[in-house]
């Protein structure tokens, strides 16, 4: 059976599942049941400064994405960081890791850019017994206007700064939490591990507006007729998220710094996908707040079958398996050349892949009279829109030619030998085109 323990900068629990700061974590309750419910860890909703009262809206805070059966796609918030006491979460963050000692409990910090404030809520939170802090550098919307929150995690020379002050005033573990609103999510990271930061955490949420009342003028959530922008989550970050971790697994200047991987998280295989590029673990937030605690055990179970079947007895096993397979576009193969097929008995004959073929790509599917679809071999580029567009899994398939094999397209045979843009013809820079 697979063992599902992990062992992130440290920090113990049984299984790779946190739950990320978020409304889900900001209260002793919550938690609790979370625990109850199989979770591994959880990192409590951000803490702010001590007397720096924070005032949450009391109209609607979340905006919303739906796909086409009402699934939420991706959530927008407008919710500040907790807006309950400081002495009252600390006490209840000491009463939970009393009573879960063999789960992970890290707090999420966010105070105002002096090394005194940072060095005072430390020193209460290592009072607690917490198990790590996580550096909120990534929050958009509301303490970034008060230079707090991504206002940092835009500026690697404050990143650094602020994560340096932490690591020499506290011995927990420190997370630096990375904002993806931003041009190049290394130059972050950088910064983290250059200040000292035990692991990084990523993606937080995406600066975004997700609707229009189209009758109010007005954008989504609407407090009084009046809106603003948020931070977006859900499965529609994912894909951004997984670059971003990615980057960061590959860059020689932060190769081997620990990631937690956050961003749209909603099933097991969503988090080995994390974990395959590099990530040590998962967050998890909107899958909760649509499903509940127990999609936990779903992700528990599926990642465990999984690993089963792979036969990977830990989560180190296929951890980073991904990042060597991540490259530039330039070193992509250009002599590797496929062709769509479509197996006639599964078409339903919907002519999606027709249209959006005859319509915006190559002109490489025909319709017959009695309404067959074919690819015509000598116009498809393999570009794969009609394998994603198809309503029907597998219908559509992509066959490789064999090296030898004449490309109607072109007429030639595919070559035997590896060809990327370094040394294409037609790169000015290429030793072929010298």
């Amino acid at each position: 059976m697979a063992d599902l323990r992990n062992d992130f900068v440290g920090i113990k629990s049984p299984n790779p599942f946190w739950l990320a700061s978020a409304p889900p974590t900001d209260k002793e309750y919550n938690v609790r049941r979370a625990f109850e419910a199989g979770w591994g860890g959880v990192v409590w909703k951000t803490l702010g400064e001590d007397g720096a009262p924070v005032v949450n809206v009391n109209g609607p805070r979340y905006g919303v994405v739906y796909g086409a059966d009402r699934r939420v796609l991706g959530l927008n918030n407008i919710e500040l960081i907790t807006d309950r006491p400081l002495e009252v979460n600390l006490r209840e963050i000491k009463a939970v890791k009393r009573d879960y000692p063999d789960r992970a409990l890290v707090v999420s910090l966010m105070v105002p850019c002096t090394e005194e404030a940072w060095k005072a809520i430390l020193a209460r939170v290592e009072e607690t017994g917490a198990d790590g802090v996580e550096l909120n550098f990534g929050c958009p919307h509301g303490m970034s206007e008060r230079g707090m929150g991504s206002a940092v995690g835009q500026v690697p020379e404050y990143i650094e700064m602020v994560t340096r002050w932490c690591k020499a005033n506290t011995r927990m573990p420190v997370i630096v939490k990375l904002t993806p609103n931003i041009t190049d999510i290394r130059l972050a990271s950088r910064a983290a591990h250059k200040g000292g930061a035990d692991a990084v955490s990523l993606i937080n949420t995406v600066n975004s507006i997700t609707a229009v009342d189209l009758d109010l003028m007005c954008p989504e959530p609407t407090i009084d007729g009046k809106g603003t922008h948020g931070g977006y989550c859900g499965p529609a970050v994912k894909p951004i998220a997984l670059n971003m971790v990615a980057e960061i697994a590959r860059d020689p200047q932060t190769r081997g710094l620990p990631i937690s991987g956050i961003g749209g998280v909603t099933t097991w295989k969503d988090a080995a996908e994390f974990m395959a590029l590099g990530a040590g673990n998962v967050q998890v937030c909107t899958a909760v707040m649509t499903y509940g605690f127990r999609i936990v055990q779903e992700m528990i179970s599926g990642l465990g079958d999984w690993m089963d079947r792979k036969g990977f007895s830990t989560l180190s096993d296929f951890t980073g398996m991904a990042v060597p397979n991540v490259t530039d576009w330039q070193y992509l193969n250009l002599n590797y050349v496929t062709k769509a097929q479509i197996d006639q008995a599964a078409c339903i004959k919907c002519g999606r892949c027709y249209a959006a073929c005859e319509d915006t790509s190559h002109q490489a599917i025909e319709m017959t009279p009695d309404r067959q679809f074919v690819v015509k071999d000598e116009e498809c580029v393999a570009c794969n829109l009609c394998v994603d567009v198809c309503p029907v899994e597998g219908c559509i398939t992509m066959r490789r030619l064999a090296p030898g094999e004449v490309d109607p397209r072109t007429g030639k045979p595919v070559p035997a030998e590896y060809g990327n843009w370094t040394t294409h013809p037609n790169n000015p820079g290429s030793c072929a085109a010298e």
